[in-house]
């Protein structure tokens, strides 16, 4: 069993109808600016805080939306999916509320921690495959095996639907934004930003940006079509190795730019969040300040908003937030 290859294309009505489904089950998350960070970056820079979901991560939004618009005959089936950590949440979260079984294929090295979160909220946890390729292989044999629904974490046109809530937060908060900068794992949030942003801040500049060691969706997006790439990436969030159809497609005429940062760049921009925005930001979340650091000649003096799209970072990260200078920016 494979994933289909021409998902419907998700519209801007299909992100209001999911706002209109989350309201009461997930508050707005906080945006907010710094002035110490500003000072840093060189610019006015906006955190969207996605790290305060209950999951972590702002990948709860499309999990929620799939799962209570799904017809019950599926739901009884069971799910399954393949995750590095915050799409696995994001199932595991919503199969939980609505008691749905669910089984979540993860990467054999995937942090320990991640996996714990995810079997606390009743999910089956599989560890199959040295990356997401390896998972993905494993998600499809068991949903052909076992007649599971097979979730895909980016071809999944209510995932991208969900995660369009959070940039209807932002530009009802902050309607001026020259640009917005969103990282890329799968590219659900960068599409889904792409969308609203066409409606509600049409020249706001959205910028994609994703681990230079891992630059499949990056490659995908200058190619104009889907590839492969190495995974070399630390970034757990980042570390996906091919491009997915319907973001791309979403993406393609509608995105401004898509940078390539390090993941020294992004480790530095991880203390910086937790040592001037009071923030615990996973890799992926900090990929996004980690890009204005890198081109100031881009984002000076310039209103930007930055996703910290996750805080759910690894004991091992966490304990390299006290490494180095939170001021440099080099790498």
């Amino acid at each position: 069993m494979t994933e289909p290859d021409l998902a419907p294309t998700p519209t801007l009505t299909d992100v209001l109808a999911a706002r209109d489904l989350l309201t009461g089950r997930l508050p707005a998350t906080p945006m907010w600016s710094y002035p110490a960070l500003d000072e840093v970056a060189g610019a006015t820079v906006y955190v969207k805080h996605e790290n305060v979901q209950p999951t972590g991560a702002f990948k709860v939004r499309g999990g929620l939306t799939l799962l209570h618009g799904m017809a019950r005959e599926r739901r009884r089936r069971g799910l399954v999916s393949y995750s590095t950590g915050n799409h696995a949440q994001s199932l595991a979260y919503a199969c939980a509320e609505l008691d749905v079984p669910c089984v979540l294929v993860m990467p054999a090295g995937v942090a320990d921690g991640k996996v714990r979160a995810v079997r606390a909220l009743g999910a089956t946890v599989l560890l199959d495959g040295v990356d997401m390729a390896g998972a993905q292989a494993a998600a499809e044999r068991l949903a052909a095996d076992e007649g599971r629904h097979l979730v895909s974490p980016g071809d999944t046109p209510e995932l991208l639907a969900g995660v369009g809530t959070a940039y209807l937060e932002i530009f009802a908060a902050r309607p001026d934004l020259d640009l917005l900068v969103v990282p890329v794992g799968s590219g659900t949030g960068a599409a889904a930003a792409c969308l609203v942003a066409q409606e509600f801040a049409p020249r706001c500049r959205i910028v994609a940006v994703q681990s230079a060691a891992a630059p499949a969706a990056h490659d995908s997006w200058r190619a104009g079509e889907c590839v492969r790439r190495p995974i070399g990436t630390a970034v757990e969030g980042l570390a996906t190795g091919r491009g997915f159809r319907l973001p791309q497609r979403l993406l393609r005429g509608r995105l401004s730019d898509f940078h390539l940062v390090s993941d020294e760049r992004i480790a530095a921009a991880q203390r910086l969040l937790a040592l001037h925005a009071h923030t615990l930001a996973e890799g992926a979340g900090a990929a996004g300040l980690a890009a204005v650091l890198a081109r100031p000649d881009l984002f000076a003096g310039r209103r930007v908003c930055v996703v910290c799209t996750g805080g759910n970072a690894s004991a091992a990260e966490i304990a390299a937030l006290g490494a180095g200078d939170g001021n440099r920016t080099s790498g």
